[in-house]
């Protein structure tokens, strides 16, 4: 059985989305209510179905959000507008939660998905559960594992970068994901993700910008995370634009195929003629991060984060990935 302070489990498992499925690991960034029942139609009391509903209005106050997991194939059909069913009927989400499937149980989660408290049937009412939320500590001001650097691209390798993007046919940026059999592909995602990226392939553009993060980036990455970095891929120019409404939506960095070696994400700021476009890491605090021009970002591949929507001018930024051989080696592991 989970505990408080424990990380909590995370899955992919059958879902009421859209899409058929649900990745646990991208519900960071809220108070997640899972509650845990052998069917819904037998098991969800009217006292339960009450405290459910009385929870939904918090949602203006209080990022929340509510999943019932149900091992009945007789609830495999069930939707809501508010709340998601995870249809666990090979018990997995059960198993690796620890919760026994005769049993009805509710586990809370923390924006950062760490175990704040389980809760048997009897003790499941919405007095209790709003007073946990009304009273835990607000994730404003927790310091996030980035690191922010200054100076790391000059003001010439900046206007270098953003007019080789003008003039080398940019096209809409996908998203990877996976398909119906498992398989990585990118998908154009415009509700997902707005933005528009150009490949460097200019040689003399690929060694400037590889020399200048080895020297001035590479060294900080070992200070501060311990980790030496011995490779680059990615090489490319991108532009959220708000005409566009350029934005990207809370993701991960390397949870597909094709992207789990990365390590670190970069992210160089080739202007300041903009406004939004930060980037923001829902899982600590809702402070958002805007590099300077010439700046970076540096960050954790596994870390959730967003880029705001640009409400004003274009944001170019440069965006690679590093890696080493020991997570190369580790992905080829992974991949089987």
């Amino acid at each position: 059985m989970i505990l408080p302070g424990d990380p909590a489990p995370t899955f992919t498992q059958k879902c009421s989305t859209n899409w058929g499925h649900y990745s646990f690991d991208m519900a960071a960034g809220k108070y997640n209510i899972l509650v845990f029942v052998p069917a819904v139609q037998m098991c969800l009391t009217s006292k339960i179905t009450d405290t459910l509903k009385d929870l939904l209005k918090l949602k203006k106050s209080v990022p929340i959000e509510i999943f019932i997991v149900t091992t009945s194939p007789q609830d495999e059909k069930l939707k809501s507008d508010d709340f998601y069913y995870i249809y666990d009927l090979d018990c997995n989400v059960h198993n690796i939660f620890g919760i026994n499937i005769e049993d009805i149980t509710c586990v809370i989660t923390d924006p950062m998905l760490r175990i704040k408290e389980v809760l048997p049937q009897h003790a499941i009412a919405y007095d209790i559960i709003k007073h946990f939320l009304k009273n835990t500590i607000p994730n404003q001001n927790v310091p996030i594992p980035a690191l922010l650097l200054t100076d790391i691209l000059e003001e010439e390798f900046c206007h270098a970068l953003i007019h080789y993007y003008h003039h080398n046919n940019p096209t809409p940026s996908g998203v990877l994901t996976k398909n119906a059999h498992g398989s990585t592909i990118e998908k154009v995602d415009t509700f997902f993700k707005r933005r528009y990226d150009c490949k460097i392939q200019n040689q003399n553009l690929i060694k400037g910008l590889q020399a200048r993060i080895i020297r001035r980036v590479v060294p900080e990455i070992r200070k501060a995370f311990q980790c030496t970095v011995t490779g680059m891929d990615r090489m490319i120019v991108s532009c959220y634009d708000a005409a566009y409404k350029g934005h990207f939506s809370p993701h991960r960095d390397n949870t597909v195929e094709g992207a789990k070696h990365r390590l670190f994400a970069i992210s160089i700021n080739l202007n300041d003629t903009f406004e939004g476009g930060e980037l923001t890491f829902p899982e600590f605090s809702s402070q958002r991060f805007c590099p300077p021009a010439g700046g970076a970002l540096i960050f954790s591949s596994a870390l959730l984060h967003a880029v705001q929507p640009v409400t004003k001018g274009k944001r170019y930024a440069c965006l690679p990935f590093a890696f080493n051989e020991e997570s190369l080696n580790t992905a080829r592991l992974q991949s089987g």
